[in-house]
C-alpha cells in the first residue's frame, strides 16, 4: 500500500517489532496482554433516588492472552460483549473486577496519571468512523493529536510522520488539511486506523476496523499487521476476515468465551455447538462443497437476566438437564483448544 511513500516516512513507521510466529512457539514468550477473569457489569438505576435495581452482565468472566506479533480474533453475535471487552481493556469503561496485565504489569487499578504511559502502548480503532472523529479538527490534526499529547517530536517532525502514516493507509498527503465531512465513510475509517498507528503501539484493539472499507482496501490495511509486526485484538463478526488475519480465535456468547483455539482448529474442528452454528453460516466459495446449516432456535437472551447454568442452553440443540443449572468451565479438550461445554 502507498508504494511511493517517502523513505523518511517508511523509516519512522518501521520501528523494531517482534515477528509473527506460529501459535506453538508463541507460548514461551511473555504475552503483551493477559486478561484474567475480566467482568463488566453495568448497574441499572431507577427511581428518584437512582437506586440500583439490577445489572447488565456485559462481560462475565473473560480470560485470554495476546502474544507479540499475534492477532487474536474475538467473534460472536451483536450484543455478546465484544466491544465492551475492548473498551474495558483501555479503561474507557472501568472493569467491575478481574485483571488486565500489560507486559506483565497489572494496570487494572492504576490511577489515571500512572495509567497514561500505558495508553501509548495500547490504541483502539473505533467501530463507528463518523462519531469517533472530531468534526472541528482537520484529518492531519486528528492523526497527529496522540503524538502531540505524548510529546513526540517537533511540530515539523510530527507533520512528516502523519504524512507518512496517511500514505500507509491509502490516503494522500494533500488530504491532511481536510475535515472529516470531506471524506467518505471508508476514508474516515482509514483516518481512525492512521490515528491508532501514530504512536506505533505494541497492541491495537480493532473494533470492526475494516467494516466500512472496500474489499481491496481491507486487504491492504489488514496486511499492515504483517508489515509492522504489531499485536492485535481483532473484534469482528466477519469470520472470513477473522480467518485471514487471526492466529487464534476466541468465540464469545452472552459475555463469556465459549471456545478458544488456533484458527485452523476453529474452522476445521469446532467443538462448541455455538461455534458450529456460526461457522455454518459462512459462505463456502466452492459450489461442490455442501455445508450443513445449523439454525439456532429463539433469540439471544437478555444480558440483564442471562439464563442460569450454561448461557447457551436455551438455544443449544444438544442441551441436557444439568446444562440448565451448572455453568460449564472453559477447559482444554484438545491441545490448545478450550471449550466451555459439559458435553464436548
Amino acid at each position: 500500500m502507498a508504494e511511493q511513500q517517502s523513505q523518511a516516512g517508511s523509516v519512522m513507521l518501521q520501528e523494531s517489532r517482534p515477528a509473527s510466529a506460529e501459535p506453538s512457539t508463541r507460548t514461551a514468550v511473555e504475552p503483551v496482554l493477559e486478561v484474567r477473569d475480566l467482568k463488566k457489569h453495568f448497574p441499572i438505576k431507577k427511581g428518584l433516588l437512582r437506586k440500583t435495581v439490577g445489572h447488565v452482565y456485559a462481560v462475565d468472566g473473560v480470560s485470554f492472552t495476546v502474544h507479540p506479533g499475534e492477532t487474536l480474533g474475538l467473534v460472536g453475535e451483536s450484543g455478546c460483549g465484544k466491544t465492551t471487552v475492548g473498551r474495558t481493556l483501555l479503561r474507557l469503561v472501568e472493569p467491575t473486577s478481574g485483571e488486565i496485565l500489560l507486559d506483565g504489569r497489572d494496570v487494572t487499578k492504576l490511577p489515571k496519571s500512572e495509567f497514561r504511559p500505558y495508553r501509548r502502548e495500547m490504541q483502539i480503532i473505533f467501530q463507528d468512523p463518523f462519531s469517533s472523529l472530531d468534526p472541528r479538527m482537520s484529518a492531519g490534526s486528528i492523526v497527529g493529536e496522540p503524538l502531540k499529547v505524548h510529546g513526540v517530536g517537533s511540530s515539523a517532525e510530527r507533520r512528516e510522520r502523519v504524512a507518512a502514516i496517511f500514505e500507509r493507509v491509502g490516503l494522500r498527503r494533500g488530504q491532511m488539511d481536510n475535515f472529516p465531512h470531506q471524506f467518505s465513510g471508508g476514508q474516515r475509517q482509514r483516518i481512525g486506523i492512521a490515528r491508532a498507528l501514530a504512536l506505533n503501539p505494541k497492541l491495537i484493539i480493532g473494533d470492526e476496523p475494516v467494516s466500512a472499507l472496500d474489499v481491496s482496501i481491507q486487504a491492504q490495511v489488514i496486511n499492515l499487521q504483517r508489515e509492522l509486526g504489531l499485536s492485535y485484538l481483532f473484534i469482528s463478526h466477519n469470520l472470513a476476515v477473522v480467518e485471514h488475519i487471526s492466529h487464534r480465535i476466541a468465540v464469545m456468547y452472552l459475555g463469556r468465551i465459549v471456545e478458544y483455539a488456533d484458527k485452523k482448529t476453529i474452522f476445521t474442528a469446532p467443538r462448541h455447538p455455538y461455534t458450529e452454528a456460526l461457522l455454518s453460516a459462512v459462505p463456502v466459495p466452492d459450489p461442490a462443497i455442501k455445508r450443513k446449516k445449523v439454525v439456532l432456535q429463539g433469540d439471544v437472551p437478555s444480558p440483564v437476566r442471562p439464563p442460569p447454568g450454561c448461557h447457551f442452553h436455551t438455544r443449544c440443540p444438544i442441551a441436557q438437564a444439568h446444562c440448565k443449572v451448572e455453568a460449564p468451565k472453559l477447559r482444554e479438550v484438545a491441545p490448545g483448544q478450550l471449550v466451555a461445554c459439559h458435553l464436548r
